[in-house]
């Protein structure tokens, strides 16, 4: 007879002694880890290679603007953030495999059963020490990235004290916003019966169609300064671009982006009446106002094209059919024992195995949908096309062309990437492929 446990049918009934669902689950898993795994090595190998064998030629159609020692650091920056990635690759895989496979969320949900009981606390308390142990496992690459990697390629701004303290903001941050939607997802989860995953989808996007309104005023203050724009013949300039273009936005701003690191950039941020055009300090340095100019019509053509509201929409229609899958998924005793979890049955029938779902979810789900990587970046870089073709015909193409020069010298990225990797990875085009569309 099937077993419940706090609204989810767990199936227990005896399967067939040739291949059981739960070992099914298990060797797809790892089998699936595996390819992964090997496509990646695969396609960094092929992109460590090709950058490194175009690393003393510039491309004959940058000859001119781009020196050859600017092209050689973006060729060396590509090589070692893809060799260093390769390492955060192979540890990732492990830590996955502990997760799952090897014990370690059963181990750490076995031993907060004893601790604490069945019950929301409990849940609560697992997702956090999930996400705590997986953080501490993380920092060590992250303090290598930062003050190693972007230290030695003149990237890093950021001193020891603003990491740490961004560091604390960023984890109270997250337990105070993280854990009050978790709780009222697991709440939805045990409670609302066997359409939970509907109220929680609901749920779920509400709570991101929050963060859009309240993230530009209350959350990023807390980690960089926003001054409005003072350059007045800029802000004279940037706001008949707008209105030429029929948008609107709460303000001009300039963020402090120069005391974490020399990387450039200018974006929306916030929805309908509280959208606000932010461009990093280094931006303005780094671009005349024509520039500065061309690059929001880039900016402004995603919402001309409405590709935020056609990746909000991708993110409403995918993270229901999630939804609708861990509903299925949460309620068969296989996808736990198939991914190294005992579910709590027997004697803890009181305690419901929803924190466990959700975490076993979100650990498999990428290795699954790693396949579909492609697709999403193609779509990424048509968007890419389209607002290039949107701002060259609201301003100047020559302007932009010199500014996405310049963002490429001034980010080290590297003109001549491996075509494959491009396809798999890739949301933004590559220079020459931008520039020749230009041209074009």
């Amino acid at each position: 007879m099937p077993m419940q446990c706090q609204g989810l049918r767990l199936n227990s009934r005896p399967m067939p002694s040739s291949l059981s669902p739960s070992l099914a689950l298990t060797l797809v898993f790892a089998g699936t880890l595996v390819a992964t795994l090997m496509i990646r090595f695969w396609l960094a190998s092929r992109q460590i290679r090709y950058v490194a064998h175009h690393r003393n030629t510039v491309p004959a159609a940058f000859a001119e603007k781009i020196s050859l020692d600017a092209h050689q650091k973006a060729a060396d920056y590509t090589i070692t953030k893809t060799r260093f990635g390769l390492i955060e690759l192979a540890l990732g895989a492990a830590v996955l495999l502990g997760w799952t496979l090897l014990g370690g969320l059963d181990a750490l949900n076995q031993a907060l059963m004893a601790w604490l009981g069945g019950g929301l606390l409990q849940q609560l308390v697992l997702i956090a020490g999930f996400a705590l142990i997986s953080g501490l496992i993380d920092l060590p690459l992250t303090l290598y990235q930062t003050f190693v990697i972007e230290e030695r390629f003149g990237f890093n701004k950021i001193t020891p004290k603003l990491w740490l303290a961004d560091l604390l903001k960023s984890t109270l941050m997250g337990a105070l916003i993280g854990l009050p939607i978790a709780a009222l997802i697991l709440w939805l989860m045990g409670s609302t019966g066997q359409f939970w995953w509907l109220w929680a989808w609901c749920a779920w996007m509400g709570f991101n169609l929050l963060l859009l309104l309240i993230y530009p005023t209350f959350i990023a203050p807390l980690f960089n300064k926003f001054q409005p724009l003072e350059d007045e013949s800029l802000k004279a300039r940037v706001t008949a671009l707008m209105q030429r273009c029929g948008f609107s936005a709460k303000g001009l701003f300039v963020m402090d982006g120069s005391k974490r690191s020399a990387h450039a950039n200018a974006y929306f941020t916030g929805f309908g009446a509280a959208k606000r055009v932010v461009f990093y300090d280094t931006l303005l340095r780094q671009l005349d106002p024509g520039e500065v100019e061309a690059v929001l019509a880039h900016e402004l053509g995603h919402f001309k094209h409405k590709h935020i509201l056609k990746r909000i929409g991708s993110l409403f229609a995918l993270s229901l059919a999630g939804f609708a899958l861990l509903g299925w998924l949460s309620s068969q005793a296989w996808f736990y024992t198939g991914l190294g979890v005992i579910p709590n049955l027997g004697a803890k029938l009181n305690a419901p195995n929803d924190a466990l779902a959700l975490l076993l979810f979100l650990l498999a789900v990428p290795v699954f949908t790693f396949f579909i990587a492609p697709l999403l970046a193609q779509l990424s870089r048509k968007h890419e096309f389209e607002a290039d073709a949107y701002a060259v015909a609201q301003t100047s193409g020559p302007s932009l062309a010199h500014a996405l020069l310049k963002l490429y010298q001034d980010n080290a990225s590297t003109l001549t990437p491996d075509p494959l990797y491009v396809k798999f990875y890739y949301s933004h085009p590559p220079a020459s492929e931008r520039l020749t569309r230009m041209m074009a």
